[in-house]
């Protein structure tokens, strides 16, 4: 079945729409601009590691007082394609979790213990479903975190070895977290889920944007390309060239007092014009 949405939205979240200093939807640009599109019918869906959570209290309730329509197709894909959910009615329905991909309980636990060694730069992300994420907390410096995050990776992988999980979880350091996962999820798997969650519901559109902060959300334009779709990605990583793709890439770095999210808002309205067009 075509869609006759003009395009869809498949974005990373952290970064490109909540700030990495204040971890919320600071700019109301972004949150309008996001509720115009889904109103006028065309999918979006947050493709992000961070649980559902996270979403239910820092995006959705921002995107239902900014109007969302009750039938408005926004959908959630927390924890790398690990979690899933629709919104209805400016509320998250129910949460779906794929249990094969959580870490097990004795990797946990060690985590848990590196964890509270490092309690002075990060904390233990309790929503987490299936992935353990030890996230910088807020009153500390980037630069303090980043300069010890190193040493907290490595106490990391040293864990997953010693419990004999090294074949099916990875560390993956990010700008203010360091995330372990299993090896099959990431941007890939959920842009699958996505298009999944898509299709149940309505025609899935032939174009896409999507949006990230990092080298694994080339993952998520890249398998939409692969599967036929027509994508566009914005790169809003901090660093680092653009990279070879067979798709449009958008790549803007933040710089002094123009944070990603900036970059994104930015360009959410330049999307949004488009369906006046």
């Amino acid at each position: 079945m075509s869609s006759s949405a003009a395009f869809g939205l498949l974005l990373d979240v952290d970064g490109p729409l909540a700030s990495t200093v204040t971890r919320s939807l600071r700019l109301p640009s972004i949150a309008d601009d996001l509720v115009a599109i889904a109103n006028a019918g065309c999918p979006v869906v947050f493709n992000t590691g961070r649980s559902d959570v996270f979403l239910a209290e820092q995006v959705v309730p921002v995107l239902a007082r900014a109007g969302l329509a009750p039938d408005a197709p926004v959908w959630g894909v927390g924890e790398k394609g690990a979690t899933w959910f629709a919104v209805r009615g400016g509320t998250m329905g129910q949460v779906h979790t794929d249990p094969s991909l959580a870490a097990p309980e004795p990797l946990v636990a060690a985590c848990r213990t590196i964890a509270e060694q490092h309690a002075d730069l990060m904390f233990w992300d309790a929503t987490k479903r299936t992935m353990i994420s030890l996230e910088q907390n807020v009153d500390v410096a980037g630069e303090a975190y980043l300069a010890r995050q190193p040493e907290v990776t490595a106490q990391l992988d040293r864990a997953i070895a010693e419990v004999g999980a090294d074949a099916g979880f990875s560390t993956v350091p990010t700008i203010i977290s360091i995330d372990l996962e299993h090896r099959t999820a990431g941007k890939a798997l959920g842009a699958r889920r996505a298009i999944s969650l898509v299709s149940e519901r309505m025609g899935v559109p032939r174009r896409w944007f999507t949006a990230g902060d990092s080298d694994g959300d080339y993952d998520m334009a890249t398998w939409l390309h692969d599967h036929g779709y027509d994508t566009t990605h914005l790169d809003v990583r901090p660093g680092g060239d653009e990279r070879a793709t067979g798709y449009p890439v958008l790549r803007e770095a933040p710089t002094h007092g123009h944070a990603e999210d900036d970059i994104t808002a930015r360009w959410l309205t330049t999307w949004r014009a488009q369906l006046a067009g």
